[in-house]
């Protein structure tokens, strides 16, 4: 199984990098697990409508060239559905028995995802209306890919 976030712009910070390579080290047992950083468009403060939607197609446009055709897609979004640990790992372990290897993930930038990359993906994923910086993003859903794979392979992690 492949596992492939995308995200808009760097993560700076050593200590999200540090924690996104400890889960990348753990999910190496499960699957081939990879970060795809796309540059986020560089932007004034006060942006106006039609400018932010500029914004938000160009990033969208980085996202979609790195998606390929066999990969099933997740969109993080606020409006997304809520799951458990548990309906996650369930829904993962699904796609891998149907044939579904290529999963990507896709956390858009601080605008959001434009409609394109929603409509991509196949489905819409949330972890709560809490807005949390990207790159923390990054990090907790590293840690529940982890614990998904945990709980498709019964290991204590999860409890």
């Amino acid at each position: 199984m492949n596992i492939k976030i995308i995200g808009v712009g760097k993560i700076k910070e050593k200590f999200y990098r540090a924690a996104i390579a400890e889960y990348g080290k753990r999910l190496s047992r499960y699957c081939k697990f990879e970060v795809v950083e796309v540059p986020d468009e560089k932007a004034p403060e006060n942006l106006s409508e039609a400018q932010m939607a500029e914004v938000m197609v160009k990033e969208g446009e980085r996202i979609l060239a790195k998606i390929k055709d066999r990969e099933y897609v997740y969109a993080l979004a606020i409006k997304g559905k809520e799951r458990t640990s548990e309906d996650f790992a369930a829904e993962i372990d699904k796609l891998a028995i149907y044939g579904k290897s290529d999963i990507t993930f896709v956390i858009g930038g601080s605008l959001g995802l434009t409609p394109a990359v929603l409509k991509r993906a196949d489905q819409q994923i949330s972890f709560g209306r809490f807005t949390l910086p990207h790159q923390l993003m990054r990090v907790v859903l590293s840690e529940q890919i982890y614990r998904a794979f945990t709980i498709i392979n019964g290991l204590p992690y999860h409890k």
